[in-house]
């Protein structure tokens, strides 16, 4: 697993004006001031797949 997802536009505003935050996957947007967090939920099965 990596160490950081980091993203690469902001998803509210589109900017590309980001920094990290304290806490984990924490990220803020100076262009419009909003902060969000990324978080992976897990991995998903191919359609068609069988259990």
């Amino acid at each position: 697993m990596s160490e950081r997802a980091v993203p690469f536009h902001c998803p509210y505003c589109g900017d590309e004006n980001l920094f990290p935050r304290e806490g984990h996957g924490a990220w803020e947007c100076r262009s419009c001031l909003r902060a969000f967090r990324l978080e992976f939920d897990g991995l998903v099965r191919p359609a068609g797949a069988s259990s």
